[in-house]
């Protein structure tokens, strides 16, 4: 019975997991906005939320490798690889790509995203906790 239910959230704790690392992301962009030759980065959330279940499925993560003689990576994140830099809207002297409106908009979406994923999972479990009731 645990193992159904486990199936049943697997996707939405693929997607918190997708969203809080995006969420670092975005906080690391405004804590750097002053930072010289910064490059601002964002995340590819599809791809992130495929290669997390696909991961799931596989039962880990895999890394890509360049070398045969790499080590295999069981502890970095499964969403490293969906990392993108953000395309620069308006350069600046520096060479820092940071643009502080862009940063401020996406981050209070993906906070409000965060927020929805929260609740829906919330009322997944009061659904559950009423069907255990009756």
């Amino acid at each position: 019975m645990i193992d159904r239910i486990d199936h049943q959230l697997s996707i939405h704790r693929a997607a918190l997991g997708a969203l809080s690392y995006r969420q670092e992301l975005l906080a690391s962009n405004i804590a750097n906005a002053d930072t010289p030759h910064y490059k601002a980065r964002d995340i590819d959330f599809k791809s992130a939320l495929d290669s997390a279940l696909a991961g799931q499925r596989r039962g880990g993560v895999g890394l890509s490798t360049t070398s045969s003689r790499h080590m295999d990576g069981g502890a970095g994140s499964s969403f490293a690889s969906a990392i993108r830099y953000r395309t620069e809207f308006q350069p600046s002297v520096d060479g820092n790509t940071v643009t502080m409106d862009i940063e401020r908009a996406a981050f209070a979406e993906n906070a409000l995203r965060l927020e929805a994923a929260l609740s829906f999972i919330n009322g997944r479990f009061k659904t559950l906790q009423q069907a255990i009731s009756q």
